[in-house]
């Protein structure tokens, strides 16, 4: 059943045996996965099904520097299906070594590890329509491929490892009938959780006190409760909830909560220029026997990492950067004269920030007339592909007329307990303290990239095949260019076994806390090389596996 919050009485009261707050990826997997569990779940969403401005304003804020990470208001959206209305699709499992312990990552090191998770994983991966759990080309793929990069030969890089991409499956449209045709389920819009009551003794959740922006206000009462509301929004509903827990909020005795805040560490940079008269390389994507779109990456081994004593790495070839028009390639020239129609967060990775002369505008048209039917036939792949498709092709994939091609990284980013997010003086109309965000990386994600781009130069050259540049002295320059990387909000609430260390246990359940439990990226004691939106299925799917459980057991 899906209803709305704004039809209910004011001062009504609610009741359900689970109550899960927030609608977006966690949320919804969690509802579904407890939907034949026998137990009655209340879904709360703060959004209503299609996007809405004061809604969206709920989510404002302020950040530390405005360089480094977007207004807490991108990337995100406030609605039901969350974040997963806009997402690319992108599905990577986190690796083994991602799990582990490693002297060299401070506090890193989770309570579960692969195996644990793997079965939810699999699950997730039909969650988030990306086919089948086969993240190696070999397992994927029984036809040959042609090489990624041609003659490249190297102990520090696999060019096998696999990432695959869902619709991008947005969980409201996808999952809202199943929802509405559950029984033991009930989806409740436009409701705003402002306030957790706890018991006398502080101990476990007693009721919830939830508004809506018109004003109506009511009370749930529910024998376990779940955040999914975000790595951001967890970390403020448990600051700003001070009454009965202390002054510093739920699961904060430790001064935890909104600490180790990461993203991911990503750029672009180089130009790798291939030897010999032909192109060697193919970035593109492949297509699954079920369709489900794939790309190889190059991936920095587990060995190389611990060896070196560096955090994980991945990347992709990319086209070159294009506001140069020295890569002669039409296609790149019309994307940079048309970049003021490409949306704030794309066009931000796309085109860079360079300043384009007179010059250069010229020499970008005529890469356009020199090719016009190379720029037609890539619209009408792309309106056909990705706009008109229900699978969309991912993303922009361009052969460069030069031969060029830069790096595109994607790299983990170390746990920083000066990396947080806080309360702001600022309330939003609900009377709720905004947050403050002050995202920082360290001298370690700097060594990381670094390291793995030298190795890839290093590779290339001793492949044979042609050379990898790029000015060594910007390296931090590049990985900071786009700041902290899109609305990859990990860490905030983060998991272990000792509560001096963490908020919440290997079951996601906050130290101390009977009742009270965290789904998401807010857990995640570190931040991998993968985009997380798999993971948080996988950990969502997991916990409800765990409650399902926990009532059978009585």
């Amino acid at each position: 059943m899906i209803h709305d919050a704004l039809h209910l009485r004011d001062g009504e009261s609610l009741a359900a045996e689970i109550c899960i707050v927030g609608a977006g990826a966690a949320g919804i997997t969690l509802a579904l996965e407890l939907a034949s569990s026998g137990a009655s779940v209340l879904l709360l969403e703060s959004g209503g099904l299609k996007p809405e401005r004061h809604a969206q304003r709920l989510y404002e804020g302020s950040v530390a520097d405005e360089r480094l990470h977007s207004p807490p208001h991108r990337y995100r959206q406030r609605r039901f299906g969350g974040t997963t209305t806009i997402w690319g699709g992108r599905c990577v499992p986190f690796d083994d070594i991602d799990f582990e312990a490693r002297d060299y990552v401070p506090l890193s090191g989770w309570p579960i590890d692969r195996q644990q998770l793997l079965p939810f994983y699999r699950r997730a991966n039909e969650l988030c329509e990306a086919g089948a759990f086969e993240y190696q080309a070999a397992q994927a793929f029984t036809r040959p491929l042609r090489p990624m990069l041609e003659g490249f030969s190297s102990e520090h890089f696999t060019t096998d490892s696999l990432e695959r991409f869902s619709c991008p499956t947005d969980f409201g449209k996808r999952y809202a009938a199943q929802l509405r045709a559950a029984g033991s389920v009930r989806v409740l819009l436009h409701a705003n959780l402002t306030q957790l009551r706890l018991h006398p003794d502080g101990t476990a959740v007693q009721s919830l006190v939830v508004r809506t922006l018109g004003g109506r206000q009511f009370t749930v009462r529910a024998g376990t409760v779940v955040l999914a509301a975000g790595g951001l929004e967890v970390a403020r509903l448990l600051l700003a909830n001070r009454d009965g827990a202390g002054a510093h909020g739920i699961g904060n005795a430790h001064d935890l909560v909104g600490r180790y805040y990461m993203c991911h560490i990503a750029g672009t940079l180089g130009t790798l220029r291939q030897g010999g008269t032909h192109d060697r390389i193919w970035h593109g994507y492949e297509r699954a026997a079920d369709g489900v779109y794939c790309r190889r990456r190059l991936a920095l081994s587990p060995a190389t990492q611990r060896r070196l004593r560096i955090g994980n790495f991945i990347a992709r070839l990319h086209h070159p950067r294009i506001t140069d028009p020295a890569h002669r390639t039409a296609v790149l020239s019309a994307l940079q004269l048309a970049k003021g129609l490409i949306s704030y967060e794309y066009g931000k990775r796309l085109h860079g920030e360079e300043r384009v002369g007179a010059g250069a505008w010229l020499a970008h048209v005529a890469n356009v007339l020199r090719a016009p039917g190379e720029v037609l036939a890539f619209g009408h792949h792309m309106v056909r592909d990705r706009f008109l498709a229900k699978r969309k092709f991912p993303s922009i994939i361009v052969t460069s007329s030069a031969g060029h091609y830069s790096l595109d990284f994607h790299a983990e980013q170390q746990p920083n307990a000066a990396s947080r997010v806080s309360l702001a003086d600022e309330r939003d109309a609900l009377g709720t303290p905004q947050l403050r965000i002050d995202w920082r990386y360290t001298s370690g994600d700097v060594t990381t990239v670094r390291t793995a781009v030298e190795l890839f130069a290093r590779d290339v050259a001793a492949s044979g095949i042609g050379s990898f540049d790029y000015d060594p002295q910007s390296i931090e320059l590049e990985m900071s260019r786009y700041g902290a990387y899109g609305g990859h909000h990990l860490g905030t609430a983060r998991m272990g076994s000792d509560p001096r260390t963490s908020v919440v246990d290997a079951d996601c359940r906050i130290h101390g806390m009977a009742n009270l439990y965290v789904a998401g990226g807010a857990v995640f004691p570190t931040s991998s090389q993968a985009n997380p939106t798999l993971t948080i299925v996988a950990l969502a799917a997991r916990l409800a596996a765990h409650l399902r459980a926990l009532r059978q057991r009585g």
